[in-house]
């Protein structure tokens, strides 16, 4: 899938990373993102149906619900649980990857970053969720 074409869920609740990551993923290309402050909000707007990402960048560490249960919640909800997501933290502890694989993230990138980083990682998580298709 061309990166023009997805619609990219971006989870994060610090306003600065958040226009950061929004730049990043624009300047790869990414014409939708879509930006939600909390974990609250971005299941919500999962909930809402009104446009399923083709990719969720997920904070880990969010004020009100962690992103490991909004990944947990993301696997739980057949009509979305095959959307790839990209957990992105500061934490990077080799348990803190553990745990976020073991919530169902496809990948783990930890902060900071370069936007080469951030697209390489991507375009892995991307393509290793691609042959489940429609699970």
């Amino acid at each position: 899938m061309e990166l023009q074409q997805l619609t990219v869920l971006l989870v994060e609740d610090s306003p600065m990373f958040r226009v950061m990551l929004r730049d990043m993923l624009e300047q790869m290309g990414v014409k939708n993102v879509v930006e939600q402050p909390n974990g609250k909000a971005a299941m919500e707007y999962l909930a809402s149906g009104e446009l399923k990402p083709d990719l969720v960048c997920l904070d880990l560490t969010l004020p009100d619900v962690s992103g490991y249960d909004v990944c947990e919640h993301i696997r739980r909800t057949p009509a979305i649980a095959h959307v790839p997501v990209l957990m992105v933290s500061a934490r990077n502890l080799p348990e803190d990857k553990a745990y976020a694989e073991e919530a169902g993230a496809n990948g783990y990138l930890g902060k900071p970053f370069t936007p080469e980083e951030l697209e390489k990682r991507v375009r892995h998580v991307l393509k290793s969720a691609a042959p489940r298709g429609n699970a």
